[in-house]
């Protein structure tokens, strides 16, 4: 006759224990045990951020032959993109932290993921609106255009905040005819306006407005001359539309706070960085290139409040050493690994169908108790 032995009428709680136990070691592992993914686009971002740090040394190396050293103060990181406090050039108050942090050639890396959301594709058009304030961004900007292989349309500006491209003798529109000549970047600027006030240097002196159109006349790019703040929105879609001719223009890239490009303080605090998809509330009131622009649905870049960009995407802030290519969690990620998150639950399992469904623990807790006790299992006929 074959013999069946007792069936345990619930499970024991050391067992349901023993499994308690286990699960938790496996959930510190699964949340402790974390691996290095590759964000989307990174070989992309590794190449204009590698392009980037090379225009950055080509302007340090231009900066030094010129006799123009930096401050260690001010620029801790040695980049050379830093500018001074106070020139004849400077159109308006700058936030040193700022373009401390924007020295970084990373930022072309996330430049690279903002237009891959937009989202452009190789040989679209894009209109751009460059700073003198923020060279560093500016320089990052043409290296993730490169690299995606776009066609931009280039408009800058010659005058710069504090600690920008401020010094008279090496300012934005020589950086660029630098870069250009040293062939880093195929294409330039189609225009370059003053800036500030009006997009005019109002508010400067008569050498340091002199000085502006000097460098302008240096970089051999035409001079963008505008009567007032509304000629200067004006012109400047022009220039968008005539260059793009037939093709539509598929976003729009803004660096710094540029009057015309954002619209006055209005622009400045409605905007958010990033990807602008809507003109936010208020901005509509004032007229400027980011509003036209995103009410006729072209998605804008706005590259400002930099240490914001640099936060949200991993980067550091006013770093004292220059950053490497490829460091920041724009490049990487950590995620849970998923060969141990799924060993775990293996685990856990093999445990609940041991214990419950076949009673092997039942069976390991009591064979020897019995077998001391009548020298055999019970069994029941």
């Amino acid at each position: 006759m074959k013999k069946l032995y007792w069936r345990p009428t619930r499970i024991s709680l050391r067992l349901l224990w023993v499994v308690a136990f286990v699960a938790v070691i496996g959930l510190i592992a699964a949340e402790n045990y974390t691996v290095q993914e590759k964000q989307p686009y990174y070989a992309e971002k590794i190449k204009a951020s590698k392009l980037a740090q090379d225009a950055f040394n080509a302007i340090k190396a231009e900066r030094l032959r010129l006799n123009l050293p930096s401050d260690p103060e001010s620029d801790p990181a040695k980049s050379g993109l830093i500018g001074e406090l106070l020139t004849p050039v400077t159109t308006n108050p700058g936030h040193l932290p700022a373009k401390q942090t924007s020295a970084n050639p990373n930022f072309a890396a996330v430049i690279v993921q903002l237009l891959k959301r937009a989202p452009v594709e190789e040989g679209d058009v894009v209109a751009v609106g460059l700073s003198g304030s923020f060279p560093a961004i500016n320089v990052t900007v043409l290296s993730a255009l490169a690299t995606l292989k776009l066609e931009p349309i280039i408009i800058s500006s010659g005058g710069s905040s504090q600690w920008g491209a401020n010094l008279p003798s090496f300012m934005w529109p020589d950086m660029e005819r630098l870069l250009f000549e040293k062939r880093f970047f195929p294409y330039r600027s189609v225009a370059i306006s003053r800036g500030g006030i009006d997009d005019r240097g109002l508010g400067l002196t008569k050498f340091g407005r002199k000085a502006i159109d000097d460098a302008i006349v240096r970089s051999g790019v035409p001079y963008l001359e505008v009567k007032d703040y509304t000629d200067s929105v004006e012109r400047r879609m022009a220039l968008y539309r005539m260059h793009a001719g037939d093709k539509e223009i598929k976003a729009y890239i803004n660096v710094g706070g540029g009057t015309t490009s954002v619209g006055t303080k209005v622009g400045k605090s409605a905007f958010k960085p990033g990807i602008n998809r809507e003109a936010p509330k208020g901005a509509t009131e004032i007229d400027s290139i980011m509003t036209r622009f995103v009410e006729e649905g072209v998605p804008v870049v706005h590259l400002t409040r930099i240490d914001e960009l640099a936060m949200r995407f991993g980067l550091p802030t006013q770093p004292q050493v220059m950053p490497l290519v490829g460091q920041g969690k724009i490049f990487f990620r950590e995620v849970h690994s998923t060969l141990v998150v799924t060993f775990v639950l293996v685990l856990i399992l093999l445990l609940l169908v041991a214990f419950v469904r076949l009673d092997w623990g039942y069976r390991i807790l009591t064979t020897g108790r019995r077998e001391a006790a009548s020298g055999r299992p019970e069994r029941m006929v």
